[in-house]
């Protein structure tokens, strides 16, 4: 049985709920240790100053910020102590937000929540069923380890979910950190068309089950093989780079082998069997768009036809017109509020943010 990381309350509005938080995964990376060559003797880390070479105990070990070359503001390990935020009880909602209104970029880890007592199950399940019906995540902080985190806390099929988020300074911009990005979308024609139905040809259903670490299980393998003193084969390089001029014939050749390998692949994993249901839908995937609730028609001001056209565009794209639009706060924008901005929705702009 796991044991909880943190135990405290969630709230929102005056609705308490006594929780525990659980680690939701692990890790099956294989670890090895470090060993000097030809000996079976460990390697150990040590502290050691750079000038002198000599070994530092951790007690003369102290903090430094550099201000520049050689100079530094030294902080002692008592005054992070004296302002760290202390472990906080309270997992606070303020917010309700749309879960696609979240960028994936913004996840970091996750966890699950329970109950701490049997007496407080009727109000968890109120919470989650609250969440899965409105399809929002409630926003909240909280302190953990002496951290504070940004978080979103949302239903799943059983559970509760709690993700850490990163902050919005956390998250680069891709326009300005990555050195080539396309500067528009594809336009219609038989590239895409011939794209469009590829994406098609390889859908289904999300199933995690079928993907594995196939790298660890070669770690494993190359393990196993050389206590055994056998040969281990080699990786396979990876393929060129498509050319540009052979694109539709590779398409077209990528699309006939898609084909080719749905006929033969089983029912149940077809996009198309037809009688899944309730029961065949993965775990957290939400239902087919013919049974949830319709969208609210657009309210009075709005512009529909250009709010489609926007979602049609990249995020480089909706980013450089609002450079260009001089919109507010555009560089901490995500893209949906990139495009509530560019439609002239006013949801899009952060207030007290200088423009980027």
């Amino acid at each position: 049985m796991a044991r909880a990381i943190w135990t405290g309350v969630i709230t929102f509005g005056l609705v308490t709920v006594p929780v525990g938080l659980f680690t939701a995964t692990s890790d099956h990376t294989v670890h090895f240790h470090q060993l000097q060559r030809g000996t079976s003797d460990r390697i150990r880390n040590r502290r050691v100053n750079e000038r002198t070479g000599e070994e530092v105990g951790t007690g003369d070990i102290v903090k430094g910020y550099e201000l520049g070359e050689g100079e530094y503001v030294v902080v002692e390990p008592g005054e992070l102590d004296e302002i760290a935020p202390g472990r906080s009880q309270t997992v606070d909602i303020t917010d309700f937000v749309e879960l696609d209104e979240i960028e994936p970029v913004y996840f970091d880890r996750t966890y699950y929540v329970a109950p701490r007592g049997k007496e407080y199950l009727r109000v968890y399940q109120l919470l989650r069923s609250a969440l899965a019906e409105a399809d929002k995540a409630g926003i909240a902080t909280f302190v953990m380890r002496n951290k504070q985190y940004l978080t979103a806390l949302r239903a799943d099929d059983d559970v509760l979910v709690l993700q850490t988020l990163h902050w919005a300074d956390e998250v680069r911009d891709p326009v300005k950190e990555l050195p080539e990005l396309p500067t528009g979308h594809a336009g219609r024609g038989k590239e895409l068309d011939m794209a469009l139905q590829l994406v098609e040809a390889l859908s289904g259903p999300w199933e995690p089950a079928r993907y594995h670490d196939t790298y660890q299980e070669k770690v494993r393998e190359l393990v196993r093989a050389k206590a055994e003193g056998q040969e281990v084969a080699l990786a396979e390089e990876p393929p060129a780079a498509t050319n540009v001029v052979d694109l539709m014939e590779v398409l077209q050749g990528s699309l006939d082998r898609a084909k080719d390998e749905a006929g033969r692949r089983p029912a149940a994993t077809r996009t198309d069997s037809g009688g899944g249901g309730e029961a065949a839908r993965p775990r957290g995937k939400k239902p087919p768009a013919e049974t949830r609730p319709k969208e609210k028609a657009p309210s009075k001001g709005r512009t529909p036809s250009k709010r489609a056209e926007l979602r049609e565009l990249s995020k480089a794209e909706l980013y450089r017109r609002a450079t260009e639009q001089d919109v507010p706060g555009r560089s901490k924008m995500t893209r949906s509020e990139l495009v509530d901005a560019l439609a002239g929705t006013g949801r899009g702009r952060r207030k007290k943010t200088p423009a980027a």
